[in-house]
Formats: structure tokens, sequence, C-alpha cells
């Protein structure tokens, strides 16, 4: 292989900068936040506390953890006061990735009582959300830690919340993988399946050249479930491949995997996948794979139960 493709190569391998997950900023966000508001307010808005409160009255309320937990969405707390009412003052105590007990305080809202509780809803279920898929993240990624091997996340996200979730992996000290189809060339069971593993590793070479040429990829990867798919790959395509994608491998096929990438290509990355549980995800690591993929802690995060206690109420005429 010449010397400036394996460079191109080895600059595309998987780690946290090159498959970093980011909130989406601007525009876009504002757009998924209101999206959220619109799901509560409908077209009256909030048909209660439009009777029953003031348009003056100011209050201070209290974002406060029932439960222990990891922060993420930090940022969102105050884009969606932002979009609420502008006037609305928002401080945070925690940053996103540190963690918080139950009883702490996290953020302080001041302003516009209507548009606190109009807020109040949105604000915690997004809030429990990603703090509820950092956290577990975090457990995950804590059994982890006296390994090389990083927790990453999977596709399998709730529709319309892949950006932030993704965002919530990170904030609990995983990896995130590729955003969507697009971003990305990984060949599954489905993409081969009837091919021997000889033809397969000879597709998987030439249509990633062509997806190469025609696309801006953070990687190739490719899955196997078998060690004859591996060694073939390993073989014909490691100059291609960036990653393998191990699947529902049992651990002696695991460390049978890695030993046979040491000795043929020791530049492609090894990832663990299928049924992944805290209770196994240590021994899954300590194989010497590069990735261990989770599904469960985007598509099975329990919620954080999260509060918002109101400090004080302020009549209009009461202020100085």
């Amino acid at each position: 292989m010449p010397a400036a493709h394996k460079n191109k190569v080895a600059s595309q391998r998987i780690n946290s900068k090159t498959v970093g997950a980011k909130l989406p900023n601007g525009a876009a966000l504002r757009a998924i936040l209101t999206g959220f508001l619109d799901e509560d307010l409908g077209i009256p808005g909030d048909v209660t506390s439009n009777a029953m409160i003031a348009a003056g009255r100011v209050a201070t309320a209290l974002v406060v953890a029932r439960t222990d937990g990891v922060l993420a969405g930090a940022p969102l707390v105050k884009a969606l006061a932002n979009i609420v009412n502008p006037s609305l003052r928002v401080r945070g105590f925690l940053r996103d990735g540190d963690q918080f007990h139950k009883g702490q305080q996290l953020f302080r809202i001041h302003g516009s009582l209507r548009g606190i509780l109009l807020l109040e809803r949105t604000l915690l279920n997004i809030l429990g959300r990603l703090c509820g898929v950092a956290t577990l993240t975090n457990a995950f990624a804590s059994r982890v830690k006296v390994t090389k091997a990083k927790v990453r996340d999977t596709r399998k996200t709730t529709p319309g919340l892949r950006a932030l979730e993704k965002y919530a992996v990170r904030c609990g000290g995983g990896v995130s993988h590729r955003a969507g189809l697009f971003d990305a060339f990984l060949a599954k069971d489905n993409h081969v399946a009837g091919l021997n593993p000889h033809d397969m590793a000879m597709q998987i070479q030439s249509a990633a050249q062509t997806a190469r040429r025609k696309h801006k990829l953070k990687f190739v990867m490719v899955e196997v479930d078998n060690l004859s798919q591996l060694a073939a790959l390993l073989r014909f395509s490691a100059a291609e491949v960036d990653a393998i994608l191990l699947d529902n491998m049992s651990l002696p096929m695991l460390r049978k995997s890695v030993a046979l990438r040491d000795q043929i290509a020791p530049r492609v990355q090894l990832e663990a996948s299928g049924g992944v549980t805290l209770r196994t995800v240590a021994a899954i690591a300590k194989t010497g794979v590069d990735f261990v993929s989770v599904g469960a802690i985007t598509h099975s995060a329990p919620q954080i139960d999260l509060a918002l206690d109101m400090q004080s109420q302020i009549p209009k005429r009461a202020r100085r």
C-alpha cells in the first residue's frame, strides 16, 4: 500500500474526536426545542396559568435532583427559557458530565411565574431523559475504565432525540458512533448475506473505495459473526477497513479475534456488540477490543427524577 494512502486511512481511525457528538446549535437547536414546547402548549398555550397567574408576577424556582445521576443538557435549560421568555434568568450550579446527588440543586430560574410554569414540564422531561442516558452510560464506562476499550452508542435512539441522546452519551463518558446512515460506511450482515468470506472481503474492498471517493466518511466498518469472515477481511480489505464489528461473539471468540487482528492487521480496530449488559461489559472489554457498543444506554436508559421547586412568588405590586 502506498505511503500516502496508508496515512489517509490511518487518519480515519475511530476515536472520540472523529465520532464526537455535539448539541445542534443556532436555528437547528431552536427548532427542536420549539417543537418540544409546541407539543405541550398547542394553540392556546397554558390556559390554567393564563387564567390564574397575573402577567407581571415574578418567581424563583430551583431544579432539584430526586436521585443521584450525571448531568447532561445544561445548555438546553437556558435555551428553552430564552424561547419561553427572554427575561427569564437561569443559573446552573454544575456542568454537563458532573455527577449530582439526591437533593442537590442543579439550576435556579428567576423571572415570570407564567414563564416558569410554561417551561416546567418540557424542561424536566428532556433534562431527565438526557441525564438518564448520561447516568447509564457512566455506569457502563466505569466498568471498563481499567481497559483500553471505550463504550459506544448505536442508532437505537428515540426518534427525534438522536442528536441530544448522543450528546448525553458523551457527557456520561461514552463515545459516539456514526450519526446516521449518511456519515459512515457500515456493512452489516444483511449487506453481505449469501457471500462466502472471500467474496465478501473483495466486495467490501471495492464498495469501500467507491464510498470514500464519493463521500466524506468518518470511518469504514464491517460486521462479522465468525472468524472466517474476520480473517478474510483482515487479509484482503485491511487497507480499506478502519474497524470490524464483532457481533454476538463469545468471550473465547473475542479473544481469538483480537489475537488474529494483532497478527494480521494491527491497525484495524475491533468493536464488540450484541446483548452487552452491566454484568458482562467488563469481561468483554478485557478481551482487548477497542470498543464495546451498547444499545441499552439509549434505548433502555431510565428517566432521572428531577423536580422544580418554587422558592418565592412576588406579586407585581410588591416588587421594588
